[in-house]
This record gives C-alpha cells, structure tokens and sequence, in this order.
C-alpha cells in the first residue's frame, strides 16, 4: 500500500526547521539571492538591506524575551547603545578586534539586561513595562554623562572590521559579515524555542503559575530571557554601530524601542519568522513613504510642505490599520498562505 501526503511520527520530525525537501530547495535560493544580493543593488538600496538584517537579530531577540516569555520592554533600544558603546569603546579606544568587541558587546548587554531584569520577578504587563522603560532613560542618561567611556554628546568614530591586512571598509563586504550573524542567530534563536528552555519560556508567558507548580523557576527563565534578548540587542547595537562608523546617543532613543516593539507586534508575536517580517516591514515602510511624498512634492509643488507634514501621520495611520485588520501579524497571514497553496485547488 503508498501512502501520499506529510506523516510525522515523532515528536523530532514534527519540529524540523526544514520539514519538506520543497522547502529545503526554497532556503537554498533563498540563501543564493541573499548572497548575491549585493552585487545587484548598491547606495542606499544597500545601505537598507544593511538596516534590515541588523534590525532582524535586534527583532528576534527582542521576541524571545516578550513573544515567547510574555515579558514587555520597552528599553530595547537603549540595550542596542549598549551593545554600540561596548563594542566603540573596546575597538576604538582599547584598540581590540572588531571580533572580540562583538561577543563582549553581546556579554555586556546581556548583563545589563538580567540587572534591569530583575523587577520582572515581581511585576508584569504593563507595571513591567513602566520598568523597562525607566531602564530606557537611565542608560540614555548614562551615554550622555559618562564621557570618558562613551564621548558624551561627541560620540565615538569606530572603525570597520578588518581580517589580517583586509579592512571591510565598504557596505557591500561588511554586508557578509551580518548576514552570517543574522543567519546564525536567527537560527540558534529557532532551535531554542524547541528546546526544554524553549518550552520552559512559553509556559512562563501562557500561565506562569501552573508552570512554577510544575516545576518551572520563574526567577531563572524571566532573567534568562532577559539575557539572551539583551545578546542579540547588544549584538545588534554593536553591528550598527560598526556600521555607521559612529556611535552617539540619539541613535538609541525611545523612539527605537518602539519601532522594535512595533516590529515584533506586526510581524507577530512569538514567531521567529515574523520577526523577520516584522523588520523588513517597519525598515521599508518609512522609505516608501519618503519616496512616494517626495515624487507628490515634486509633481504638485503646492502640496509639497503639506506631504512632508503628513509622512509621519501616514505612517502611524498604516500600523494602526495594520493591527485591526491583521491582529495576528504578518507571521499569521504568511501560514494562511501556505495552507492555501498546500491544499490548492482543493478547499478542505
């Protein structure tokens, strides 16, 4: 007897990452396009997939800590300047690698976040939230004030990676560089949710009560979580930083922790595709509109102040549309897809 369709049997096939060999075939093209990428785009094109990939690791961690455990921050783009400045002050200052300034970023905002983290253990929802964003304005307050680290209002010039005598100077070689930690981490990120620390985290986040009854330390998962989100933002923080070849404090302002948090939301909360959604998303849309009311300024001159005005209300407008039409994220709407195709032409 055949049998036709996709069986799973055990608990280790039903988690695959790559379940069919049709989606094996998708991420090999998949990874070609995104290694061949920069030699078909250059300038700012390039420059935004930059931003885009940086923003995927800064996302994916930042859903770990309140997609999976269920825990609000709002101070993820301070954790970012955090990771910026570690990583400025080791390689600018201490004259250290570029690959040691990077791990040692991702340390120290890892420990920066379990400190701020602690409330957490006592409070949730919106309490916690209030908590993380008075963690916000202290570490800006902290950029600013403490100058012989982190240059104060001036800032800090950092250089760009090098490998032996080669520097990767321009966009389009440092470009290699974070799409293997974007790779990389989104990958160790998706085989941590099927892990028992993985499972552990959803539990905290769905009912963290049965879960300390079963077992589950909720003082050790809630700071871990905090951990390994405020690695991959210091990891983040420190390739943007590297990036820019310049560090400042109004890179990391709240406004960055909201763009982050509304990354997470559209693109679809505990889903670590949807936390690339999400970033391609929140990245491309301000560019759209900047083109769109710059091409109207040009063509209507008269409505030219009136379209630049309204780019920012245009943009808040969409999101909030987004979010009643689209609840679930953009991560939901992709699955309904799949399915569909799946069972095309067939409606069952």
């Amino acid at each position: 007897m055949q049998y036709c369709g996709d069986f799973r049997t055990t608990y280790e096939k039903d988690v695959k990452i790559f379940q069919t060999p049709f989606i094996k075939i998708c991420m090999g093209f998949l990874g070609v396009a995104l290694l061949a990428l920069p030699f078909l785009i250059k300038g700012e094109y390039l420059w935004i997939a930059l931003q885009i990939l940086i923003a995927v690791i800064g996302a994916v961690g930042l859903n770990i800590l309140t997609g999976f455990t269920g825990q609000i921050s709002l101070g993820q783009g301070a954790f970012l300047g955090v990771g910026a400045y570690t990583s400025a002050y080791l390689t600018a200052k201490m004259g250290l690698s570029f690959w040691v300034g990077i791990p040692a970023a991702g340390l120290v905002t890892a420990m920066a976040g379990m400190v701020f983290g602690v409330p957490s253990l006592r409070l949730k929802g919106l309490y916690l939230a209030i908590a993380t964003l008075a963690s916000q304005f202290i570490l800006e307050w902290v950029f600013v004030r403490w100058e012989p680290v982190t240059g104060g209002s001036y800032g800090i010039v950092v250089p760009r990676p090098m490998i032996g005598g080669y520097s990767f100077e321009s966009d389009r070689s440092y470009y290699y560089i974070v799409l293997a930690f974007t790779v990389v981490m989104t990958l160790f990120a998706t085989n941590l949710i099927r892990t028992k620390t993985g499972r552990a985290f959803m539990a905290v986040r769905d009912h963290y009560i049965s879960a300390e009854i079963m077992g589950i330390s909720l003082y050790k998962y809630r700071l871990l979580s905090f951990g390994i989100s405020s690695f991959y933002a210091g990891v983040a923080g420190a390739l943007f930083g590297h990036a820019l070849k310049f560090v400042s404090s109004e890179q990391f302002n709240i406004g960055v922790s909201i763009v982050y948090l509304a990354m997470i939301i559209i693109g679809g909360l505990g889903s670590i595709i949807g936390s690339v959604f999400g970033a391609i998303f929140m990245i491309l849309l301000p560019k759209i509109l900047s083109v769109v009311t710059e091409t109207v300024a040009a063509d209507i001159p008269s409505l030219a102040k009136l379209a630049i005005s309204f780019e920012q209300g245009i943009f808040g407008l969409i999101i909030v549309l987004f979010l009643i039409f689209e609840p679930d994220g953009l991560a939901h709407r992709w699955r309904l897809i799949k399915a569909y195709w799946k069972l095309y032409p067939f409606s069952y």
